[in-house]
């Protein structure tokens, strides 16, 4: 049993919209064939700006209609069957408009909204980790107030961009009436919601926890301010080839954007209603690098102990690890660090496959975590470990490390054990550990 709780908990649901396709399974086909998501912007002009390409999401209208009723809420009791209206539309920001699309994703794939009568909206908490909200609606909004003045600042503009309102919003929608909240650490943001949603079901405080993340600052400002810190990749020539973990030829990470959502269920609960289960949650590991606030720590030592944490709660042995989604950004210093971590920690796994899904999807910021951990889960589901892409030349520095990268092609595989990496600014570490359930 864990320190933290004797409840187990298990993944139920999962909701995707990202780069590589707006629904779970077109994200996860494209993601097991290699196919990049990241192309030219298009939703600014890039002309004056040395990154000109990201992973975009793409054709993504934010209104839409559910089959099934979600949960009453209203005096009159009636269900709401329109998440996202074209007036209500206007008072979110894109991030918000992602997080909705994947938490309702997650919660019909979940069965949940045929489950409504086995449960209370008391027991069921959200936590969508945000790394920095509604960057364009922040810019959209200071251009309107310098060209027509204060009257013409929209009375929505603040719960529009603030981080905490995916979840606001999403709960209000679902009436989820447990815990509601927002985790904030760069991009380790979404990975402490999985972990945090993790440890409230553990103590037994909910039995249902939407967990996960959302992002949208494809954005002049976005765009302009990590390019200012020398952190995005250049290769504007060919932007599918921009984001390559681990290769020597890297030259910064690919802004990306979107959304992921996990349903995490207490597991007595989802086996006594028949929910199918894609993984078991069995370890969360967190640390701070103390250190500096971009740059990781030389020996890894960070990374290290949030896995190692995470890995001595599930009472997994290094030697069973099948798969690490590495944080893997495509940055000079990064990818080296967590390579000399993950072979610190699994020196002896017997089979251990690397990748970075962000070779495809790019750097999702505070979404990241949660994708990576839906691609995890989905690796346990189908026996599959998703390639690195564009790892052409491998880094001297990573071959060291003697790990197997995953280059180009998926491998097929009995995936029993996957670990999921997220670091951020601030010397943030998060690490979370899935297991299948037999």
């Amino acid at each position: 049993m864990s320190k933290f709780g004797s409840k187990r908990v298990v993944v139920t649901g999962v909701g995707i919209i990202s780069p590589v396709g707006n629904d779970r399974e077109t994200a996860w086909k494209s993601i097991t064939e290699g196919k990049s998501g990241i192309a030219k912007i298009t939703l600014f002009d890039t002309k004056d700006c040395t990154a000109q390409f990201a992973g975009e999401v793409k054709d993504f209208t934010p209104s839409f209609t559910l089959e099934q009723p979600l949960y009453p809420r209203g005096k009159d009791g009636t269900p709401v069957t329109q998440p996202i209206s074209p007036k209500d539309v206007k008072k979110m920001d894109r991030f918000i408009h992602l997080a909705m699309k994947a938490c309702v994703e997650a919660y019909q794939d979940s069965g949940l909204d045929h489950a409504r009568d086995q449960i209370d909206p008391t027991e069921i908490g959200i936590n969508i980790g945000v790394g920095m909200g509604g960057l364009p609606g922040i810019e959209d909004t200071h251009a309107t107030l310098l060209e027509k003045g204060f009257r013409r600042v929209s009375p929505f503009f603040i719960p529009q961009v603030i981080p905490n309102l995916a979840a606001g919003q999403v709960s209000i929608t679902l009436n989820t009436q447990n815990t509601n909240y927002c985790s904030v650490s760069a991009c380790a943001s979404s990975a402490h919601s999985i972990g945090e949603s993790y440890r409230t079901i553990q103590r037994g405080e909910a039995t249902v926890m939407f967990a996960g993340g959302a992002e949208s600052v494809v954005c002049a400002l976005g765009i302009g301010g990590f390019a200012a810190m020398r952190a995005l990749s250049t290769r504007n020539d060919a932007p599918e080839k921009g984001s390559r973990p681990f290769d020597t030829d890297r030259d910064g990470f690919v802004m990306g954007e979107g959304a992921a959502t996990l349903i995490l269920e207490e597991y007595e609960f989802a086996k006594k209603r028949g929910a199918k289960i894609y993984a078991e949650v069995c370890g969360y590991g967190a640390s701070s690098d103390a250190f500096h606030i971009t740059q990781p720590l030389e020996s890894g030592d960070g990374g290290y102990r949030a896995m190692k944490n995470a890995l001595a709660e599930s009472g997994i042995a290094s030697a069973d690890v099948d798969y690490v989604n590495a944080h893997g950004t495509s940055t000079p210093l990064g990818d080296i660090q967590e390579s000399k971590a993950v072979a610190r920690l699994l020196s002896d796994a017997k089979n251990l496959h690397v990748s970075s899904t962000k070779s495809m999807t790019g750097h999702l910021l505070g979404a990241a975590g949660a994708i990576e951990a839906a691609f995890s889960v989905l690796s346990i589901r189908d026996g599959i470990v998703p390639p690195t892409i564009n790892l052409d030349h491998l880094d001297p520095a990573c071959a060291e490390t003697g790990l197997n990268f995953t280059p180009n092609v998926a491998v097929k595989k009995t995936v029993n054990n996957a670990i999921s990496n997220s670091f951020g600014f601030g010397g943030t570490n998060v690490s979370l550990m899935f297991k299948k359930v037999n």
